[in-house]
């Protein structure tokens, strides 16, 4: 816990004891459905809470902004951020049912409000997003396919509405066909050794 605080001081008290729950929640959860690797539920914080709230050091999402989180597995990078966000809209969706029912779990005990959840296949969500938000599910080329139509025209941010893509490695091949791609080195954020080569990735789809 004290590395988010490290990151994200100004958090607010609620914050922080939603921020603190997450390991119990999680813990609890994972004992009963694996929704994180054993060996990663003791790096809980650093290598799922913070490495999703990487994306707020690229964007401040604004109130009443609308997210979709494709593929979020037991609730990343969608529960942080929405503590984080608390005006936000997030839906969250996965394709496996015992996933969302772990993300819905935890944001009922977290009191989180601005959550959605279904089990759902990306191509299956109705209605239009102000951003995508994911860890990596696929490669951008086939995302971009699930995704395509989701993302509204009307923009509230400075940053162009579209994709925010949590990737690790070289992705100079991946990304080739996309040329209006910014990418975003997360050990320029962080100094943790777990984000040496990891990235966010804006994709702008309006």
């Amino acid at each position: 816990m004290d590395i988010i605080l490290k990151y994200f001081p100004e958090i607010s008290d609620v914050q922080k004891q939603q921020f603190e729950a997450l390991q119990g929640l999680y813990e609890d959860w994972n004992s009963k459905i694996n929704v994180i690797s054993r060996k990663d539920i003791q790096s809980l914080y650093l290598k799922h809470v913070l490495h999703s709230l990487s994306i707020a050091k690229v964007i401040e999402f604004l109130p009443n902004a609308k997210i979709l989180d494709v593929g979020t597995g037991g609730g990343f990078p969608g529960i942080p951020l929405a503590i984080l966000f608390p005006k936000t809209k997030f839906h969250l969706v996965d394709s496996i049912q015992k996933k969302i029912k772990v993300v819905a779990a935890v944001a009922h005990a977290l009191k989180l409000e601005n959550i959605t959840s279904d089990h759902l296949r990306a191509e299956a969500v109705q209605g239009q997003f102000d951003f995508v938000v994911s860890r990596a599910v696929t490669t951008m080329p086939s995302f971009v396919k699930w995704v395509n139509k989701k993302v509204r025209k009307e923009q509230l941010h400075e940053l162009s509405n579209g994709i925010l893509y949590l990737k690790g490695g070289d992705l100079t091949e991946e990304l080739s066909s996309f040329k209006k791609t910014s990418i975003y080195d997360l050990n320029d954020f962080f100094e943790e050794d777990f984000f040496e080569t990891k990235k966010v990735v804006h994709l702008p789809l309006k």
